[in-house]
């Protein structure tokens, strides 16, 4: 399938019952990675994602002297795994496509190495936030020239660390970038806060489990500020969790067709922002229960589906698929909290009120959100903005209205690989 060409999302016959089975989170994988090549020895990651985001961090880690390489698990269900073994920390070139975590979470690593790392991405990536953390990295000894993809880290093999300002509230990453890297600083990190309030948390709170896990001490006991001890990266084994943010879609399948579907893998205590779906499809007349080792998730359908005034500043990845549903609801909507969203693959307010509204939608944008209102819809190409959240979101809109055409459905593989596949296998079973 050609990038541009339009994909005819299917009908639902009927109420949607299947089983689904995940890849892992990216979240946790990019994390898993660079935590891994900072460690004391190899590590091994099992059920990584591989998806392009993930690929995009192995190869960059990979240009930086660290191996990354396949590894056969010994589990028989635990399929593919990597082995990460920390190299020699040497200058390169790193493509971060469009990926945040690798244009936010490299460069603190990168300036460890000795020579330069020049960053290269995407022409939206030109245009993503990563001022806050390259200025954080000059503060605390490091030297980096430029301000924007592209820039250059000049690396000296060592970085000084201490305490650092930062405003954050354009994206939780800056937080998790220093982090992620401070434990192999000379005096370790200390990064303050200042500003409207950071978003996604629960990645923040991912991050801190994570370095935790691996035996770096956080101190997280003041708000707004966050101190990593220096000191080693324990090398681990680690079972990636199912991708929680990626279930959306598929628990949306239940909610608009009023179908049930099992997310198997799903853990009963996480740090991921996905979990939230379970309160937030709940608010809106969805049911949810763990049976063995999946969640079940039952939705009441359209015509039945509630209106839903929520605040999504935590997680405003799941708001796509989220604002979907809330267009297929019997009353009104309104999604605060997610001006941040203009700043991610695309304006994801604007594209969401643009493309809503082209199918008949009564959305109107906020200064923080959207305010979504019953209205009848109709068939249209919806554009994706090279946005994965949005295709899945016109996905979830093409099982109950008939003529949407996807364009772009292939940008799913940034974290959704075979995302077209596994979407028909759950209609399938219908």
């Amino acid at each position: 399938m050609t990038p541009r060409e339009l994909w005819p999302a299917p009908i639902a016959g009927g109420p949607v019952t299947a089983t689904v089975e995940l890849p892992g989170s990216k979240s946790i994988t990019n994390r898993a990675l660079i935590l891994a090549s900072l460690a004391d020895g190899p590590s091994l990651i099992r059920r990584p994602l591989r998806a392009r985001d993930t690929e995009l961090m192995a190869a960059a880690l990979r240009s930086l002297g660290v191996s990354v390489v396949d590894a056969a698990d010994p589990a028989p269900a635990a399929g593919s795994s990597w082995l990460v073994t920390p190299g020699s920390w040497h200058g390169g070139s790193i493509d971060v496509g469009n990926a945040g975590t690798v244009m936010r979470f490299v460069p603190p690593v990168a300036a460890l190495a000795v020579g330069d790392i020049a960053f290269r991405g995407d022409t939206r990536a030109r245009e993503r936030p990563i001022t806050e953390v390259l200025r954080a990295l000059r503060a605390i000894g490091a030297s980096v020239t430029g301000d924007r993809v592209p820039f250059t880290v000049h690396g000296t093999g060592s970085v000084p660390g201490g305490t650092v300002q930062i405003d954050a509230s354009s994206s939780s990453q800056f937080i998790s970038a220093l982090l992620l890297a401070g434990a192999r600083y000379v005096d370790g990190i200390e990064v303050l806060h200042r500003g409207a309030p950071v978003p996604s948390q629960p990645h923040i709170d991912m991050t801190v489990a994570m370095l935790r896990q691996a035996g770096v001490v956080v101190d997280t006991s003041t708000p707004d500020r966050w101190a990593v001890a220096p000191g080693p990266v324990g090398a681990r084994d680690l079972t990636v969790e199912p991708d929680l943010s990626n279930a959306a879609p598929f628990l949306a399948a239940a909610m608009v067709t009023g179908g049930t579907v099992r997310v198997s893998g799903w853990p009963r205590v996480t740090t991921q922002a996905g979990d939230a779906l379970r309160s937030l499809f709940g608010e809106m007349g969805g049911t949810f229960s763990f049976d063995d080792d999946a969640l079940v998730a039952t939705g009441p359908g359209v015509g039945a589906i509630a209106g839903l005034d929520a605040d999504l500043h935590a997680v405003g990845e799941l708001a796509p698929v989220v604002a979907a549903v809330c267009a297929l609801a019997n009353g009104p909507s309104t999604l605060r909290g997610i001006a941040h969203l203009r700043l991610h693959e695309t304006d994801r307010l604007a594209a969401l009120a643009a493309e809503l509204c082209a199918m008949g939608a009564d959305v109107r944008e906020l200064a923080d959100g959207l305010a979504i209102h019953p209205a009848r819809l109709h068939g249209a190409t919806f554009h994706t903005y090279d946005d994965h959240r949005l295709a899945t979101a016109a996905a979830v809109l093409g099982l109950v209205v008939p003529g949407v055409l996807v364009e772009n459905v292939a940008t799913t593989s940034k974290t959704l690989p075979d995302f077209v596949d596994l979407w028909r296998h759950t209609l399938e079973g219908s």
